[in-house]
């Protein structure tokens, strides 16, 4: 079965309608400290003047406060809150509740990681699993070990949700990554050239998935 997509990262309005003309289902824009960080009034212009058309629109925070996810909610018309830091499940709790939105869960790849996907039952409408590097929450176009994709996807589908991979994937390794049967994937850096997205590597990438 062909995995969702995700694109995430977007940074400018240009690279909004490259997403936006993709084969995407969600595209991801980073509310948090990060060279791709974005404010809330240009992604609310750039979503007017180009509409998702039906691809959900992914909010992305690292340890925010709920003032600062209220701000975006109310500004931004988007879909889905990701949490990529070291959001507790109460707190999630909480923005659900505030909100209304679905919450995706970042999960780094470690020893604890299943754990932490079960203290998240529940609570989190999907998860996506990244790589940890010191200083780094994510972006860091460094994959993890793909092996590990099975045991996660089985505490995934015990709670009923989807299991997206992050980090490090790419037009050349998607085929290998698809072997592991992921319900989604979440690219950045993989569809980027010279800071911005790329239109050629996008198509390449949508071929490997066909």
């Amino acid at each position: 079965m062909k995995p969702k997509l995700k694109l995430c990262g977007n940074r400018s309005c240009d690279d909004w309608k490259l997403v936006r003309e993709s084969d995407a289902n969600y595209a991801g824009f980073i509310f948090a400290n990060s060279p791709r960080r974005v404010e809330n009034n240009q992604v609310a212009k750039w979503l007017a003047e180009y509409p998702s058309n039906g691809m959900k629109i992914v909010a992305v925070f690292v340890n925010p406060d709920l003032e600062e996810i209220a701000d975006t909610v109310s500004t931004v018309p988007i879909d889905i809150i990701q949490l990529h830091g070291n959001e507790n499940a109460p707190f999630a709790t909480k923005i659900k509740q505030m909100t209304g939105k679905e919450i995706w869960k970042v999960i780094h790849h470690c020893n604890a990681a299943k754990e932490e996907m079960i203290a998240f039952a529940g609570i989190a409408d999907g998860y996506v699993i990244d790589t940890k590097l010191p200083g780094q929450w994510g972006g860091t176009g460094k994959k993890f070990d793909w092996e590990s994709i099975p045991s996660y996807k089985e505490v995934a589908n015990e709670q009923g949700v989807p299991l997206f991979v992050a980090g490090g994937i790419n037009d050349s390794n998607v085929t290998e990554l698809l072997s592991y049967q992921p319900d989604g994937i979440d690219l950045s850096s993989g569809i980027e050239l010279n800071g911005g997205k790329n239109r050629d590597k996008i198509e390449k990438l949508q071929e490997r998935l066909c």
